[in-house]
């Protein structure tokens, strides 16, 4: 059965990952899923995607795609049963420009906050939380207007921003709970207590070559 599927690369604590696997999950698009281990990453995932950076989807006609965003989009243009790709407030495009904002500017204080010994510029973190925090009581502001950062239901931007403001919190937890975010922290803890965040963090083996992949995701 899984010879017929899209094979997913994924590792289960990759925000980028777990955003591709929201979507993945969300659309109802079977994988087979190879868990990978980041200090050990296969070949055949090398060899298809160069970059060996999670996630990866390799289609059954061969097509590879390398970019989370490009997963989740794809997942959910053949199949939106939540209409993420449609929110009741703002545009696509809204929503990609936030999700820009979300990879670049924010991602790049929030692996220095939570990773500074990796970068020799960065002489002190907080400097870097700061700035992300920054970017959050944007967020906080508008979620103070609607349940979901465009509308009241659920859409493409907050599970793709979700996966990171989780990263972001979890870096510091008591001090990231003192904050003055009461909209942020009520949207991030119902999106990490959800069904869905829940199923798609089951956690899986590490894949070999030559072992049976499971089906992802296993409930359908």
């Amino acid at each position: 059965m899984t010879d017929t599927l899209p094979i997913l690369y994924s590792f289960r604590r990759c925000p980028y990952a777990m955003r591709a696997r929201l979507a993945l999950s969300v659309s109802r698009q079977k994988c087979a899923l190879r868990e990978v281990v980041l200090r050990d990453k296969p070949a055949q995932m090398i060899e298809i995607s160069p970059k060996a950076t999670v996630p990866v989807l390799h289609l059954p006609q061969g097509d590879v795609l390398e970019e989370s965003l490009d997963i989740m989009l794809w997942a959910l243009n053949q199949n939106d049963p939540g209409h993420w790709l449609s929110p009741p407030q703002g545009t696509r495009s809204e929503m990609i420009d936030l999700i820009d904002r979300n990879d670049g500017p924010f991602k790049h204080h929030l692996d220095r906050y939570k990773y500074p010994h990796r970068y020799d510029d960065v002489t002190d973190a907080t400097e870097h939380r700061q700035a992300g925090f920054d970017i959050l009581i944007e967020l906080n502001d508008r979620l103070a207007e609607t349940d979901q950062l465009f509308g009241a239901q659920i859409s493409l931007a907050d599970a793709a921003l979700f996966p990171f403001i989780r990263q972001f919190a979890n870096t510091d937890r008591d001090w990231f709970d003192a904050q003055p975010l009461p909209h942020l922290q009520r949207w991030l803890t119902g999106h990490l207590s959800s069904p869905l965040f829940e199923g798609i963090m089951a956690k899986y083996p590490a894949w070999q070559a030559g072992d049976k992949e499971p089906v992802f995701p296993g409930d359908i």
